[in-house]
């Protein structure tokens, strides 16, 4: 897994703190409270730590967020928990709180780039320990561990844990693997009989939708003209002479025949090359990750599915469904996230066709493209609309931004991506999100490949602008930052 014994020892001690905190917190029945990001890494995130914390008997509650400011902090000054964890949220707040309330104990699981001193607070990061926790282990893999050293009976929560991953595209290893720290939860879930892994094409809903849905669903790879809309999808799958239906039953692409399969690939790839999408044609066969105790032609199934769904319910506002699918509800909560599911589809492609309509709304920079939801994308989806877009741009070498105002605040949500290609030439974008952020008075960070910023709405065109330098000074090899 090319990790040293040194770090892996010195991250499950601090793993262990964590657990070991916990458990006499619940033993003393303190009030905990959980604060969690809105994506699916940190609805399964919270997911996990809940279900742990419910079988010890311990008094909790979730609270689901998409940053922590300072005004929330004083809230939770004000509301006095005996314990306050932080999952897939940034350590900055949790030095603050302590300084507002020493006498709230305050755990932070978290995988981001840090900042800062991260010794002065009880928490596990892996970046601490020289372990990268864009693509090892994330936010839920930290908070898996941690249940586990509580209790080694909730090793039953790796799935959800592989979901977290997959969800925060830590798949990064040889075709679409998930590694380091990762792969220590993949062999837990799969020792437990509750996962399988093998190597397939990965389209949307593969286990659950007709295969021309599923082609059409798919966005990573994004297909161009096939990509969001269904009958583009069903007219290429024609072209191949791959039926869509047999006796009456519409075929998924887990009842194609290898031929088929091979068919589908070599055309789609051919497709892909054929619009100069080169990058995209090595995303289309991968490690698929199916959890073998979810119904099949359900969502659950296949844990790339999961994880749309969680990040559904968090960025629809409906994240109580996401993370009681996450604790094992099965019924009401699962119809719930299953109806958020269709609506976040629906969504997200009304906004790609404005921006594909609008062509002034994503504009080439020297060195970036940016994309100006403003008003009209939600804060909350800008981050899955700079995901997709990310992976389909003219010119893959250049990062994209996007941003989209957050309504009554005064404030722009920024999100950032780039391909791992950028990466390897020195991009990073949390780096860059931070220097930049705090130069428009604002705030940033994240990972390299994947990074976000909460700024003023009067400096966004200075941040733009500032973005773009950095960009450009990171590929000339300079030195950016303090």
């Amino acid at each position: 897994m090319g990790l040293s014994y040194k770090q892996t020892a010195s991250f499950f001690e601090s793993v262990s703190k964590v657990a070991e905190t916990i458990r006499k917190a619940a033993k003393e029945d303190l009030s905990i409270c959980i604060f969690s990001h809105l994506d699916a890494d940190g609805i399964a995130a919270a997911g996990i730590v809940g279900k742990a914390l419910y079988r010890i008997d311990a008094r909790f509650r979730i609270r689901i967020t998409q940053w922590v400011d300072e005004k929330l902090v004083n809230e939770i000054v004000e509301e006095k928990p005996q314990m306050v964890i932080f999952t897939d949220l940034g350590s900055d707040h949790a030095l603050l709180l302590g300084q507002k309330a020493p006498e709230i104990i305050t755990a932070v699981l978290d995988h981001h780039q840090v900042g800062g001193a991260v010794e002065d607070f009880l928490g596990v990061n892996p970046h601490t320990y020289g372990i990268d926790g864009a693509i090892d282990i994330s936010s839920s893999g930290i908070a898996y561990f941690v249940a586990k050293a509580i209790d080694r009976a909730n090793m039953d929560l790796a799935p959800i844990a592989v979901v977290g991953a997959l969800g925060d595209l830590q798949d990064k290893y040889d075709q679409r693997r998930l590694g380091g720290l990762n792969e220590k939860i993949v062999e837990d879930a799969k020792s437990q009989g509750l996962l399988t892994v093998e190597k397939d094409l990965i389209l949307f809903g593969r286990e659950t939708r007709p295969i021309y849905k599923a082609l059409a669903s798919t966005t990573n790879p994004f297909i161009p003209g096939i990509s969001g809309d269904e009958s583009k999808s069903f007219a290429f799958l024609n072209s191949l002479g791959i039926k869509t239906k047999v006796d009456d039953k519409w075929r998924a692409l887990r009842d194609l025949t290898e031929e088929e399969k091979k068919r589908l690939c070599s055309a789609l790839a051919e497709y892909l090359l054929s619009k100069g999408l080169h990058y995209e044609v090595s995303n289309l066969i991968g490690h698929v990750y199916t959890l073998t105790r979810e119904d099949s032609w359900t969502p659950l199934r296949d844990a790339r599915e999961f994880a749309v769904l969680l990040n559904a319910t968090g960025r629809m506002n409906r994240p109580g469904a996401g993370i009681a699918v996450c604790m094992g509800d099965r019924s009401a909560a699962l119809e719930e996230a299953n109806r958020v599911l269709e609506e976040y589809r629906r969504t997200i492609n009304r906004y790609l066709s404005w921006i594909m309509e609008n062509p002034e709304r994503m504009k080439e920079f020297e060195n970036i493209y940016v994309v100006y939801g403003e008003d009209f994308i939600d804060d909350k989806i800008v981050g899955a609309i700079s995901s997709i877009l990310s992976t389909s741009l003219p010119n893959p070498e250049k990062p994209l931004i996007a941003y989209a105002d957050v309504k009554g605040e005064g404030l722009v949500k920024v999100s950032a991506r780039t391909v791992d290609a950028v990466v390897s030439r020195g991009i990073n974008l949390g780096e860059i999100m931070k220097i930049a952020a705090e130069k428009c008075l604002g705030k940033g960070g994240g990972h390299d490949i994947a990074a976000g910023a909460q700024i003023p709405a009067e400096n966004v065109e200075t941040f733009i602008r500032l973005v773009n330098e950095l960009v450009g000074k990171k590929f000339s090899g300079e030195k950016i930052g303090s």
